[in-house]
């Protein structure tokens, strides 16, 4: 366990956004999953009150970006 704390302190920028995006498709799988949940609802009246599309779109464009970015620059080795 100290051995990926002691790569993630050391590991390079291109890495760290890779990270980053990552964790933000994340965040966007959990918003879409949420959404589809909120829509299977059997009481209408009760939706709650994030807005789960706007999460999801600006999460998964975060997160794409910053994916575009690194990718090209672990691929050279940085």
């Amino acid at each position: 366990m100290l051995e990926f704390f002691h790569g993630l302190i050391f590991a390079s920028d291109a890495a760290l956004v890779a990270l980053a995006g990552g964790a933000f498709l994340v965040l966007a799988v959990v918003a879409l999953l949420a959404e589809r949940w909120r829509n299977a609802r059997v009481r209408i009246d009760r939706i709650g009150w994030v807005p789960w599309t706007g999460v999801f779109l600006f999460s998964a464009v975060i997160g794409a970006g910053l994916l575009a970015l690194a990718i090209p620059a672990l691929l050279k080795g940085g």
